[in-house]
């Protein structure tokens, strides 16, 4: 089973509240909102966005990277969290 379809309605949760994000964006374009606050919703929509890459990155890794039909050693599980970990301080 792949780690997609397992986590399912967690990313799909996320992904309508990205939805509801970029909706919120284009109210506030159509409102003449404050451009403050149009960036600030931006900034919270890109950094839902990453947290959402991050996710999916981080399972393609952990089931595809590292191969669950072969053994894998303590340094293998400890490089891919590093990774894991890298790829989660650079998205944010």
């Amino acid at each position: 089973m792949s780690h997609t379809l397992r986590d399912r309605p967690k990313l799909l949760q996320r992904v309508r509240r990205i939805r509801g994000q970029l909706e919120a964006i284009e109210r506030l374009l159509n409102e003449e909102e404050d451009s403050s606050r149009v960036l600030q919703t931006i900034a919270a929509c890109r950094g839902a966005m990453n947290g959402l890459m991050v996710e999916i990155l981080a399972g393609h890794v952990r089931f595809h990277v590292l191969d669950p039909h072969r053994k894998i050693t303590p340094q293998q599980t400890e490089a891919a969290e590093e990774l894991i970990n890298l790829l989660g301080s650079y998205l944010k």
